[in-house]
């Protein structure tokens, strides 16, 4: 595909793979720009992009049939191989112009302990069954986690892995699993309607790379039901959130059915934050809700506006509360307090803790 791109493209491609950036922005009336750290950087000795040469930029990423896809739906989700990275671009309208945002997302699946994640995220990669949230903001390192996790399994079982993508992000091998990626668009039409199909495709782990409506929800919350390991995204601020979230999407009349089966199924919650370090790059600080017996009563009660209470108490079983890592890494000197509290769930309580 590579050979196809118009040659800008191809040096600003280079570009972010060489600064490390995390995305890259095509848009009319501004000059090309990366995202580096968290921070918009403009690449420097570019000229603004007009919109003859910004159409020809995007229109190079595409292929005839995403190129009709776009005429009809105005906005597209794809991916694709450079070099040995892959990039997830979404490719829309804005004030009639059109525009390209790309994620660069490497090709190599770091295994949990090298993104500096807490060794107890592989509690979640054990069960045979169960329900497990990775929460957090865009662009904060949710996919990289759940690949983290599946690449996990997928090298210590002997499992069907099912992955329903929007796009396609990290690229898993066969190892001691089979790996079986579907992409919306290309493979399936909708998360829900993949997940329906999963459970006649012999799976024991499946993938759901974003609950977005009632329907995934739902039929999500199905499989795990009937036996399976769920992993999946929200874009929610806190494990408590998280669980309202699920619930509240639901008619109020289904909600009690709802707390069940999630108290039921729920393995634990991971809510994670990407912050820039003071040194250059970034650090990852994470909430960890485990589902313990309390936590699920709970649940099952209404009584989600309790379970900081819980995280707080269980550090024994390897809860953490997100502001206590951040007054951690305040306190080493790794990111700074303006950053912490930026981030922080509670920055009253938060600062009493750094005091």
């Amino acid at each position: 595909m590579e050979e196809k791109f118009n040659g800008n493209v191809k040096k600003y491609l280079d570009l972010a793979i060489e600064k490390k950036a995390s995305d890259l922005h095509l848009t009319v009336g501004i000059m090309p720009t990366l995202r580096i750290d968290g921070k918009l950087v403009v690449v420097p000795g570019e000229t603004v992009l007009t919109t003859e040469t910004n159409d020809k930029l995007v229109k190079s990423l595409m292929n005839p049939e995403q190129n009709e896809r776009l005429a009809e739906k105005k906005e597209i989700d794809f991916s694709f191989g450079y070099k040995n990275f892959r990039f997830r671009t979404n490719v829309y309208f804005q004030k009639g112009y059109l525009s390209a945002s790309l994620r660069l997302i490497t090709s190599e699946i770091r295994p949990l302990a090298d993104l500096g994640l807490p060794p107890i995220l592989e509690k979640f990669t054990v069960p045979s069954q169960g329900f497990v949230v990775i929460a957090g903001p865009t662009g904060h390192g949710k996919s990289t986690t759940l690949a983290a996790m599946v690449d996990h399994i997928n090298k210590q079982r002997t499992d069907h892995i099912i992955t329903i993508e929007d796009p396609i992000e990290y690229v898993f091998e066969h190892k001691k699993s089979i790996v079986s990626q579907r992409e919306i668009g290309s493979d399936t039409y909708s998360f829900s309607r993949a997940l329906r199909a999963a459970l006649r495709e012999d799976p024991n782990v499946v993938l759901v790379g974003e609950m977005r409506d009632l329907e995934t929800i739902e039929a999500a919350l199905t499989v795990a039901e009937t036996g399976h390991l769920v992993f999946t995204t929200l874009h929610t601020n806190s494990a408590a959130q998280t669980t309202d979230r699920i619930i509240d999407v639901f008619p109020p009349h289904q909600q009690q059915q709802v707390r069940m089966q999630l108290a039921n199924v729920l393995q634990g919650v991971v809510s994670q934050r990407l912050i820039p370090k003071t040194q250059g790059g970034r650090v990852v600080a994470c909430e960890i809700m485990m589902a313990n017996s309390a936590v699920k009563n709970l649940i099952r009660e209404g009584k989600t506006h309790q379970l900081n209470n819980i995280i707080q108490t269980s550090a024994s079983e390897g809860m953490i509360g997100l502001d206590k890592v951040l007054a951690e890494l305040v306190s080493k000197g790794d990111i700074t307090l303006d950053d912490a509290l930026t981030w922080s769930l509670d920055p009253k309580t938060f600062k009493a803790m750094v005091y």
